[in-house]
């Protein structure tokens, strides 16, 4: 088996459940700006509109179609008109509440810390995310994560986002190691699984869905529980 050194995590949808803190988000937010006084949708048909909604503008910010600033003030925007509020009638600051709220949000997956307590003896554990600096560090506080890694890298820190290798080889630059020395463990197969292959980094992918593609390449590792990452490593 190989021996790895470093140990990369993305953050959002591997570690900290991102699904899990924004619904209890979005319905704290449904209730806190009064959205059930315009009769014309339930909290629950709320958080399945923003989700999809945020997920179509994630995508397009990670191929660098839109920028954050976009993506902030255009998701509620984009969900609350999609379920029949005029352009007037979307709160003022409903954004800005959810940036603030969500990242403060502790739910991680299942044996996040167990597994993390068993790597951190054994390598050398880093963050490489496409989320916003300010907003993955709160996450990470709140989570207590932090304690576990020694780089945490950015897109907005380092000027490329996932999955382009430029990225990856900023981080592999900043700590001085070789592509091999490393595993880089994510859930987002596009840019985490394909953004590693590209520099020559080792995957896992993160899946516990199972969600099956005929037309992908075969990641290194692919696991549908943290606890497995113990018999790779």
């Amino acid at each position: 088996m190989k021996t790895y050194q470093h140990i990369l995590f993305d953050l959002d949808h591997t570690l900290w459940d991102f699904e899990k803190n924004s619904e209890e988000t979005i319905y704290t937010l449904y209730h806190q700006f009064e959205l059930a006084g315009f009769g014309k949708f339930d909290s629950e048909s709320f958080y399945k509109k923003y989700k999809f909604v945020n997920t179509q503008m994630w995508g397009l910010y990670n191929k660098g179609k839109i920028n954050q600033k976009e993506l902030r003030e255009n998701r509620f925007k984009k969900t609350l008109m999609g379920l029949g509020l005029e352009e007037h009638e979307v709160p003022a600051g409903i954004s800005e509440a959810y940036t603030d709220l969500c990242p403060t949000k502790k739910a991680v997956f299942p044996f996040t810390h167990e597994v993390l307590e068993y790597l951190q003896p054994k390598y050398s554990l880093h963050i490489i995310t496409n989320g916003f600096k300010e907003v993955q560090h709160i996450k990470m506080a709140s989570s207590e994560l932090h304690g576990y890694f020694k780089e945490i890298v950015t897109s907005e820190c380092c000027g490329y986002k996932k999955p382009d290798r430029r990225m990856f080889e900023h981080l592999l630059d900043r700590i001085n190691i070789k592509p091999e020395e490393c595993l880089m463990i994510g859930d987002n197969f596009e840019c985490d699984i394909e953004g590693a292959m590209s520099c020559g980094i080792d995957q896992v992918y993160f899946n516990p869905e199972g969600v099956r593609s005929k037309k992908r390449p075969k990641p290194t590792y692919e696991i549908m529980c943290l606890s497995e990452l113990k018999v790779i490593l």
